[in-house]
């Protein structure tokens, strides 16, 4: 018998009910072992690292504060950036660090995205971190420079560094290629960890949007992968209310319970 999916709540898109540092307890109350915290730059790490030991939570990824590595011109900005995320990956004890492309349709952009993760990787390599390249759909990031998981591929392997891995969220490859099965097969010697959430609507990956999430969630065990599922996306109501997708991936703990509770 296959073994369960691990699923990460995203803190930055779920529990909105409460602020930032108040999530955690959600998410663990909630039945979460792991957390995603794409933006956690509006808190100290201190803070944070607090927050995740009091709830006994793992992070597992942040991005980085900004959205430059592929847009010419901002090379110093960038690696300010990459700097400030490394900080906050050893603070947090986070093995994986979002590296966002950014938006840029310059002939140089793919030139200063190698030379970018180039150096990036290097530094990467000496906090024990593995940046992530996500590519994202030009639907809601019109003008994103990565786009397609072959294209994300192709990058990896230029760049030629075990530090680099390939960030894949189901709900920006389906409305980008479809064929999520088979792009998973194709790619996941490179993929390094993987988001879901349901189409359209980026809501709950659950019965009512177009991804057979049961399946997949399944191939996503066969295919061997180990890592994290984050669980990016956006409550339609409120967020514990509309965890009954998860129960059978073992995220049940206390969940009436913290249905229940009144967030002041």
């Amino acid at each position: 018998m296959a073994a369960m999916p691990n699923l990460a709540a995203s803190v930055s898109w779920m529990f909105q009910e409460a602020e930032l540092l108040d999530r955690f307890e959600l998410a663990a109350e909630a039945g979460f072992r792991a957390v995603e915290i794409q933006a956690p730059y509006t808190e100290s790490p201190e803070s944070i690292a607090e927050q995740l030991r009091r709830c006994d939570l793992q992070a597992v990824l942040i991005n980085t504060p900004s959205a430059l590595a592929a847009v010419p011109g901002q090379e110093v900005e960038f690696q300010a950036g990459l700097r400030e995320a490394l900080r906050y990956a050893e603070a947090l004890g986070c093995s994986r660090v979002h590296c966002l492309a950014g938006m840029s349709d310059d002939p140089q952009a793919e030139a200063t995205f190698l030379s970018n993760l180039g150096w990036a990787a290097t530094e990467a390599e000496k906090h024990r971190v593995r940046l992530l390249l996500e590519p994202l759909n030009t639907q809601d990031n019109p003008g994103y420079f990565l786009t397609s998981s072959a294209q994300t591929r192709r990058i990896i392997e230029q760049v030629g560094s075990d530090a680099v891995r390939m960030q894949y969220d189901l709900y920006h490859m389906q409305i980008m290629e479809g064929r999520l099965s088979e792009t998973m097969r194709a790619q996941m010697d490179v993929i390094g960890h993987i988001q879901i959430s349901g189409v359209p609507g980026r809501h709950e990956p659950d019965e009512s949007q177009e991804i057979n999430y049961p399946y997949l969630l399944s191939l996503i065990d066969e295919l061997g992968y180990a890592g994290w599922v984050g669980c990016e996306y956006r409550p339609r109501a409120g967020t514990v209310e509309g965890l009954a997708w998860a129960r059978p991936y073992g995220v049940t703990s206390r969940v009436v319970q913290s249905s229940e509770r009144t967030i002041q």
